[in-house]
């Protein structure tokens, strides 16, 4: 018996977890939201809500704080996240 295939929700999860060592952390799926829009695909995980709450982001200004997410996420974004929508604050 194999095991279960890791979803993109599941990497986003585990990269901004080892990356920021987040106080909070909600990856939220919001791709039924956009069904029938622009690189919205069968299955889901198209479009992403990221809240999160980190040391690692304090002092950063929000675009800067959206770079290093969206470097540290630029794999999926590669493959199959379409949107990622990010709230960041310092925690």
């Amino acid at each position: 018996m194999s095991a279960p295939q890791s979803t993109y929700r599941d990497r986003i999860v585990t990269k901004l977890t080892a990356a920021f060592a987040p106080a909070a952390l909600d990856v939220i799926d919001e791709s039924a939201q956009h069904h029938g829009h622009g690189g919205w695909r069968e299955g889901g995980e198209t479009h992403f809500r990221v809240r999160i709450a980190a040391a690692a982001l304090a002092g950063l200004s929000r675009v800067e704080q959206h770079r290093r997410i969206n470097a540290v996420l630029a794999a999926e974004l590669a493959e199959r996240v379409h949107a990622l929508a990010i709230e960041a604050t310092a925690a």
